[in-house]
């Protein structure tokens, strides 16, 4: 079976290269659209998937640009003749479906890679309108199912499978780099954000970053007026050129708590840092799994919203705990709640990491995804028999 993935990105998007180079292992055929800038070109050919040097994202070209994007995607895809088309950004998608129309027989799908799209009624239905006969939907958590689900979608229409980790590659060294580089105390309690810095979408009526670095900061000083001996640590810098945005946000951090937030910007040794994180907190907005997964996989207690896909693996009172987004008191309420009894936090931690290794596991999401492939391909013999 011949597969043609879209990406917006080679900078970024592991979560997808991941998938793709177990699917040639389970013997497809991967060619992947994407553009020329970025270090998964050099992986594409080192995992035998081909590779077509083109950005397929409605959204990065002007509107006099589209019909000559429409028509550059045909003829790719009447080239490499593909069985079926794998989109993963809502901007590649709708180019797939402005492209070749609604009623084209290629099967085609939207891997949803987050919630946000579907959180707008606008987006959101404009989405689901500009699909035909032959898309498909392959949520990579339930809320996303559900919602396609509440929006009429036909059941059978929709897949759920996660973006899976490569769980060999997450070695977590032993704790006290972090606190050894940053002169930390063994009695102050470290609390960890890994995130990277996004900016508030203005468009949609957002002040606030989409991660919530600004509530973490908020429920910091409200921990420390609770209890000195507490620290924050965020790990990640600006990303879609928001330096500006960066910069507002440690003035922010500096003003609303002077030397209880450390920011340590863009890191290549996370998992060398994470055992040092007394508690990890992903206060996002909008969120599919996050970095939840990886924080669990570390087997440092948990804090998220519940929000998106963090339900699906940060589960209360069993693996971690859920907050509301936006409230940075509550946040603050479960992480001195969560320092109080360590033992019962690591305990849930430990849950939160079998979880995660039994779904997330890429060599199994990537079967699902192949078997998901080999439903709709029947559904389509099917069809051209009758």
């Amino acid at each position: 079976m011949r597969i043609l993935h879209l990406l917006k990105t080679a900078n970024g998007a592991d979560w997808a290269f991941r998938q793709m180079k177990e699917l040639v292992k389970l013997g497809l055929e991967i060619h992947v659209a994407a553009p020329d800038d970025g270090p998964l070109i050099e992986y594409f050919h080192e995992a035998q998937i081909t590779w077509h040097p083109k950005n397929y994202d409605i959204a990065s070209k002007k509107p006099w640009e589209w019909l000559a994007l429409f028509h550059d995607l045909k003829r790719l895809i009447s080239d490499i003749q593909p069985d079926l088309i794998h989109s993963h950004f809502v901007g590649t998608t709708l180019t797939l479906r402005f492209a070749l129309g609604k009623e084209n027989g290629t099967p085609r799908i939207f891997q949803v890679p987050g919630p946000l799209h579907l959180e707008n009624k606008l987006i959101r239905k404009s989405e689901i309108f500009s699909a035909g006969r032959n898309d498909y939907w392959v949520g990579s958590c339930k809320w996303t199912c559900d919602s396609y689900l509440n929006e009429g979608i036909p059941r059978e229409k929709i897949f759920l499978s996660y973006y899976g980790l490569d769980l060999d590659k997450f070695r977590f060294a032993r704790k006290g780099k972090l606190r050894e580089e940053l002169k930390i105390d063994p009695g102050v309690k470290i609390i960890g954000m890994v995130a990277y810095l996004y900016p508030p979408k203005i468009y949609l009526g957002k002040v606030r970053g989409i991660k919530g670095h600004e509530d973490l900061i908020d429920a910091i000083a409200i921990c420390s007026q609770n209890d000195p001996n507490i620290i924050g640590v965020i790990v990640g810098g600006a990303r879609q050129k928001a330096l500006h945005y960066e910069n507002k946000v440690i003035e922010y951090g500096k003003r609303k708590c002077p030397r209880k937030v450390i920011f340590l910007g863009n890191r290549s040794d996370v998992p060398e840092i994470y055992p040092d994180f007394d508690v990890a907190v992903h206060p996002s907005h909008s969120e599919n799994l996050g970095g939840a997964a990886e924080s669990l996989l570390a087997g440092i207690p948990t804090i998220a919203t519940a929000v998106g896909g963090f339900p699906d693996i940060v589960k209360p009172n069993e693996t971690g705990w859920l907050v509301p987004a936006r409230k940075p008191s509550r946040l603050a309420d479960v992480i001195l709640e969560a320092l109080r009894d360590p033992i019962r936090a690591i305990a849930m931690a430990k849950e939160g990491k079998k979880l995660v290794k039994s779904m997330l596991d890429i060599r199994n999401t990537a079967k699902e995804i192949s078997e998901i492939y080999r439903q709709i391909y029947s559904v389509r013999k099917g069809c051209f028999k009758t």
